[in-house]
């Protein structure tokens, strides 16, 4: 299993409920798949430099997961076709020290 990094972007009308229940949703999604939420961060509402879609800001949200890279595919494929989100990312996170044997 690797680490991967995801960063979500909601609609920013949504209400602060549904908010969380994207969030939980999405973590529900990464559980499915059998990987690991190691940390979130719940970034709040944020400016765009350009203009995405009609909007001009959204909600952020990031998560670190340690999961398989065939369950990723799914999770990225899972969160784009959420109707809230907005934009999905998925990056492989830093390179991990190497075990010494």
């Amino acid at each position: 299993m690797k680490a991967y990094e995801l960063m979500v972007i909601i609609n920013p009308q949504v209400s602060d409920a549904e908010v969380n229940e994207i969030v939980e949703k999405t973590k529900k999604i990464i559980t499915d798949e059998k990987a690991e939420v190691l940390a979130e961060d719940r970034l709040g509402r944020k400016k765009f430099y350009h203009q995405v879609g009609k909007h001009r800001d959204g909600y952020y949200f990031y998560l670190k997961v340690k999961a398989d890279p065939s369950s990723i595919k799914t999770i990225s494929r899972n969160l784009k076709l959420q109707q809230h989100v907005l934009r999905a990312m998925t990056l492989k996170a830093g390179l991990e020290p190497a075990k010494k044997a």
